[in-house]
């Protein structure tokens, strides 16, 4: 039956045909391998903590149907995955289009993409302190872009955001199927008490911005240690 590797096949197409042409001679992908891995590491072990945790309490649950069953720290193994794998397909992306075309115009948006996104988070985050999902989410949404924006002082802001959107073509077939599109149950069960219940089709819109963010970050560190990388060959 494949209902226990739903969430291990969920993964395994979503990185598949990014990492074969990890390989293609035009891209060379996998010479960025050691930055990527560092980068997804690193930012996976504050969102896995997070996970543990909302999984603990029951902001969202895990359905076994849709697993094997294997779990560290509550997490489903394929939950773990997740944190490379989706991660390997957006910088893949964002290598790709950014090494084909020039989208350095996106950055007269950074400003306003921050200061938008900044208030809608702060005004949400506000409303909706009962909500730990939302909350949670908001508030880290806010302080990524604030550090990003005003400390790092990134000038790519509007283009990961561009690049981000298109993902989103991505996004929901693969958190469509996670949170129950064309399955008898979703694989992730969401507390409706912890969140807007604003859904995107069956995606609480929370996910989005918790992509975005892992987005960001992965993005931040990704390009950090490719710098570093640079220099050691050099």
């Amino acid at each position: 039956m494949i209902k226990p590797y739903t969430y291990l096949l969920i993964n395994f197409l979503t990185v598949i045909i990014c990492f074969i042409f990890s390989f293609d001679k035009r891209i060379q992908f996998h010479k960025q391998f050691p930055a990527f891995f560092k980068a997804s590491i690193l930012v996976a072990i504050p969102f896995i903590v997070w996970d543990i945790i909302f999984t603990q309490t029951g902001v969202w649950w895990f359905n076994n149907t849709y697993t094997l069953g294997v779990r560290v720290f509550g997490l489903p193994i394929e939950e773990w995955l997740f944190f490379i794998c989706i991660p390997f397909s957006c910088l893949f992306t964002f290598f790709c289009l950014d090494k084909f075309f020039n989208l350095n115009w996106t950055r007269a948006y950074n400003t306003i993409i921050v200061f938008i996104s900044i208030i809608v988070c702060a005004v949400v985050a506000l409303l909706h302190p009962d909500k730990m999902y939302t909350f949670v989410t908001a508030v880290i949404t806010m302080l990524t872009l604030i550090f990003l924006h005003f400390i790092a002082r990134v000038d790519w802001i509007g283009k990961a955001s561009l690049v981000f959107f298109i993902l989103m073509l991505g996004f929901f077939p693969v958190n469509g199927v996670l949170t129950g599109t064309g399955l008898e149950a979703p694989i992730v069960n969401y507390n409706p008490k912890e969140f807007l219940t604003i859904r995107l089709l069956t995606i609480p819109i929370e996910d989005a911005v918790y992509g975005y963010t892992q987005f960001l970050l992965n993005l931040y560190f990704f390009k950090m240690f490719q710098q570093q990388q640079a220099v050691q060959t050099k």
